[in-house]
């Protein structure tokens, strides 16, 4: 269904000549484990590639580039500057992506780095080579809150428990200035901290099955963990939870 419905869009870009002035970005969320590392479907287990590292295919008419592939890092976060960049508008100064069009065109890098995971697991790092996998530090699994302006899950309500516990946070850098909800939240997905700091290279091992142990590499890694989290403005309770508030 998908492959035939991506095709009626490229139909249609042909039949119309849409190439000429029309840029097209095909992505997707996450990937899906179907057994490797022994494990299906996604979130219970750590982020491995092919749940984080996914299909991204843009066309973008200004450099015509096609049938390349490309080796920057890159982000969903890069989709809505990239749009903003090839129609002339002005981006934004709290958005944190950047305009890909050097990418596409040369594959001149917008990054160093990038962070990725999912709620109450792994908070994840690589810089393209290396992939670094920061665990809780044991006890601290539940060392997490919810942040918001909308106190309700993605599909359930809070209970009374959870809202009596709710407080009133300062805001982010990426909440305009207005303040937010701290709900306290638990560990999400049970066990996935118990894979403990998880340390990979992808060019020697890119089908991730054999962690490295290498402490200059991994410091390396926990200093770009770091530094964007804090351009992430992460909250207090997550260096902790991480146990980065003693390094």
């Amino acid at each position: 269904m998908c492959d035939r419905n991506l095709g009626r869009i490229l139909d249609l870009m042909d039949e119309h000549d849409l190439w000429r002035d029309t840029m097209l970005i095909v992505g997707t969320d996450h990937g899906f484990l179907l057994g490797e590392h022994g494990w299906w479907a996604k979130n219970q287990m750590p982020y491995y590639n092919e749940v984080a590292n996914n299909p991204l295919f843009i066309w973008d008419p200004r450099s015509a580039v096609c049938g390349a592939r490309r080796q920057s890092l890159v982000q969903m976060i890069d989709w809505a500057p990239t749009l903003l960049d090839y129609f002339q508008q002005p981006i934004p100064a709290d958005m944190q992506g950047q305009p890909l069009a050097k990418v596409i065109a040369s594959d001149e890098p917008v990054r160093e780095g990038a962070l990725f995971g999912v709620f109450s697991g792994h908070v994840n790092v690589t810089d393209g080579r290396y992939v670094y996998m920061r665990a809780a530090q044991p006890g601290r699994e539940h060392d997490i809150a919810n942040y918001t302006l909308m106190p309700i899950k993605m599909n359930a309500r809070y209970d009374v428990d959870e809202l009596g516990k709710l407080s009133l946070a300062p805001p982010f850098k990426f909440t305009k200035g207005l303040q937010v909800l701290r709900i306290p939240a638990r560990e999400k997905y049970k066990g996935v901290n118990s894979f403990g700091h998880l340390l990979f290279d992808l060019r020697d091992d890119p089908q991730q099955q054999h962690p490295i142990h290498d402490e200059a590499i991994e410091a390396r890694m926990i200093n770009l963990l770091i530094r964007l989290m804090k351009e992430n403005d992460a909250p207090a309770e997550q260096y902790r939870r991480l146990g980065l508030d003693v390094i």
